[in-house]
């Protein structure tokens, strides 16, 4: 049986990505920062193990570490992330608010390889970071977000530099664009839903081979320009 562990997986494109590798018949890691909530408690049955991670704090991510002490996976998606304050225009961002920010998305996901990448050693797995188109350079054409869009741009350079130092490990390491997805984060007038979102990234990952690693992939399977 395929595993993979999934992290911020109560909610939105955590949950979808519960529901459908579930359905798909693999067993699933899902952790929560909180509570499960109601809609991932649903899912119990044999092929799904919750467990709680607060992806900014050590001291947690050394207890998954230990949780999942022998534990094969095939692959490893760090979904947790926030977007930050509403209003991120330039004379409005806060220092505090900014490091919340990138530790959660940018820190956090490097923390999280550095802690579980030997799960994915036995079977030369994947390690797959949500990231955002908000996080190119060159796409970068409206300004403003500088919280958000500085902590994906970081994050993108986390998942190159993954990608070099795994390759001896056969570990392949891609950062991911889900779209523009109707959750509490992109809101009601996104383009897509989550099912859409996670059924084309599923498609992604499950064709990455080594020459992918390290690329920025869009969830119907394009490149994105970093």
């Amino acid at each position: 049986m395929q595993q993979l562990l999934i992290t911020g997986a109560n909610r939105g494109i955590g949950l979808e990505f519960t529901q459908q590798y579930l359905a798909q018949g693999w067993h699933v890691y899902a952790t929560y920062r909180q509570q499960p909530g109601e809609a991932l408690a649903a899912l119990a049955c044999d092929q799904l193990t919750l467990l709680p991670l607060d992806v900014t704090e050590d001291d947690s991510i050394a207890d998954l570490q230990e949780q999942l002490n022998g534990a094969e996976l095939d692959l490893i998606i760090n979904n947790s992330g926030v977007f930050g304050p509403k209003d991120q225009n330039l004379g409005t961002v806060s220092r505090q608010q900014w490091l919340e920010v990138l530790n959660v998305n940018s820190v956090a996901p490097l923390m999280l390889a550095q802690a579980l990448h030997e799960n994915l050693r036995v079977k030369g797995g994947t390690f797959a970071v949500l990231s955002s188109r908000m996080g190119s350079i060159e796409g970068n054409d409206g300004g403003a977000l500088y919280l958000y869009r500085s902590s994906k741009a970081a994050v993108n350079q986390v998942v190159k530099s993954l990608s070099i130092d795994l390759k001896q490990f056969g570990i392949n390491v891609v950062a991911l664009h889900p779209g523009w997805v109707q959750t509490d984060m992109g809101g009601a007038n996104a383009s897509i839903n989550t099912h859409t979102s996670v059924n084309g990234l599923r498609q992604v990952i499950t064709k990455i081979v080594p020459a992918n690693s390290g690329q920025f992939i869009n969830y119907d399977g394009t490149a994105i320009a970093w």
